[in-house]
């Protein structure tokens, strides 16, 4: 099982575990998943073993504006429009928003359940504020998100994927950006499953990112980050053990290979903390988070 992959099944029986989703659904998604049920049932266990109930924050007091009554960006969002092109294997589908008066260009990396609305909003928001973002749609080779009626569907869909697929996808959604922003510098940020991919994107070299920032992603083992020169701001939540144990190891092979790098654990936030359409989202950690990613990608990209 390979580590996204894995990542995957544990997020599925963290939600069960959370209350989430009942044990009968996290059980159908496992095995949708390729895991028996023995092995489904072992990692339900498992997840549902006590962790340590918070990391430590003080290094990283809230600095974004309170919260407010709508997700952060969102009153400036612009509109996202459809967009197509050919990748290294198929047609590849993303959405596109358009800044007014563009500083920088950011690729937006979606989570398991593949480009939702609720992504294309956040490139919309990003727009908003000044920098073109494209949303792509990982699972394009099976027709795109919108075929899946069922979002477990869509999440097997990529966690059976190779690896591999994402990066030379990812690779080539960076080159599509560059077309639609020339002579700008790019961005990278991704949520969840995404924010695994920007790990995994960082150790394949980032080639052509200035800044790149994970939400709460997985990271890859043992990563090697030499020959990066994007700037890199890692955001997790406290309540979120399971990835946020992997912050030390994250800046500790960043110092090594000597990157440019900040890391930001929000306090009495939660996995998945960013999406407003979920149960875990935290309006003041989003707030928060929101601003420092302005403030991160208005550094290095504009």
């Amino acid at each position: 099982m390979t580590s996204l992959r894995r990542y995957i099944a544990e997020e599925i029986a963290t939600d069960h575990v959370d209350g989430l989703i009942t044990r009968r659904e996290a059980m159908r998604r496992l095995r949708l998943l390729g895991l028996s049920i023995t092995a489904a049932a072992t990692l339900v266990a498992a997840c549902s073993e006590p962790q340590e109930s918070a990391m430590p924050t003080t290094e990283n007091p809230p600095s974004g504006p309170p919260a407010s009554a709508q997700p952060p960006g969102l009153p400036n969002a612009m509109p996202t429009m459809p967009i197509a092109w050919r990748g290294p294997e198929s047609q590849l589908q993303a959405a596109f928003a358009q800044a007014a008066n563009s500083k920088g260009a950011v690729l937006v990396i979606h989570e398991n359940k593949g480009l939702t609305d609720w992504v294309r909003s956040v490139a919309g928001r990003l727009a908003g504020a000044g920098f073109s973002a494209m949303a792509v749609d990982l699972l394009s080779e099976e027709g795109g998100t919108g075929t899946f009626g069922d979002p477990a569907l869509a999440t097997d869909a990529l966690a059976q994927a190779p690896p591999q697929r994402f990066t030379h996808d990812l690779d080539s959604s960076i080159a599509q950006l560059r077309l639609r922003a020339p002579g700008q510098k790019l961005g990278v940020v991704g949520f969840c499953f995404g924010g695994g991919l920007v790990w995994q994107l960082l150790a394949a070299g980032a080639l052509g990112v200035s800044a790149a920032v994970p939400f709460y992603g997985p990271l890859p083992n043992n990563p090697d980050f030499t020959g990066v020169k994007a700037a890199v701001l890692g955001i997790y939540a406290a309540r979120d053990t399971r990835v946020t144990g992997s912050q030390s190891a994250a800046k500790a092979a960043l110092d090594r290979a000597g990157v440019l790098n900040d890391m930001v654990i929000e306090p009495d936030a939660d996995h998945a903390f960013f999406n407003d359409t979920g149960p875990r989202y935290n309006a003041a950690a989003a707030a928060d988070a929101w601003q420092r990613l302005l403030d991160w990608f208005g550094r290095y990209l504009a």
